[in-house]
């Protein structure tokens, strides 16, 4: 019997909010992403601004609103031509989710565990500084 945190990420996940996440986790073909430089599980840092994350989905471009990519000041707003990471978030006060250009992502040297609530249920364990998707099966 499925908990009601399962049954809460199968939802998040059939509603396509994390095409790559969701085609990782039931074994189906994932979307060819060679042209991203980081992948689902690693852990990264925004250039400018205080936090980190964990990616839990990749964009090849921008798929976001254009409301959302209008509100960025246009002297910092990136190129839509990249990929945009979706990130499980945290800096010092809280978590949340981040949806983050290529060019404003660093790697995260510090090796410390990410805290976001969602990265046990995404995330089995980490291997080699990087988190490991979780595997899931039918029942």
């Amino acid at each position: 019997m499925e908990s009601a945190v399962e049954s809460a990420v199968e939802s998040a996940l059939s509603r396509s909010r994390c095409p790559m996440l969701a085609a990782n986790m039931t074994n189906q073909p994932v979307v060819d992403d060679r042209k991203a430089k980081f992948s689902i599980g690693e852990v990264v840092r925004h250039r400018s601004f205080p936090f980190r994350g964990v990616i839990y989905d990749v964009d090849p471009t921008f798929a976001n609103t254009e409301d959302w990519w209008q509100s960025i000041p246009e002297s910092v707003r990136p190129a839509k031509d990249q990929p945009y990471y979706h990130l499980l978030a945290e800096n010092e006060q809280t978590t949340y989710e981040a949806y983050v250009s290529e060019q404003n992502l660093l790697v995260d040297e510090t090796g410390e565990p990410c805290r976001h609530p969602l990265v046990d249920e995404l995330f089995d364990s980490t291997h080699d500084g990087r988190y490991v998707v979780r595997s899931r099966t039918a029942n």
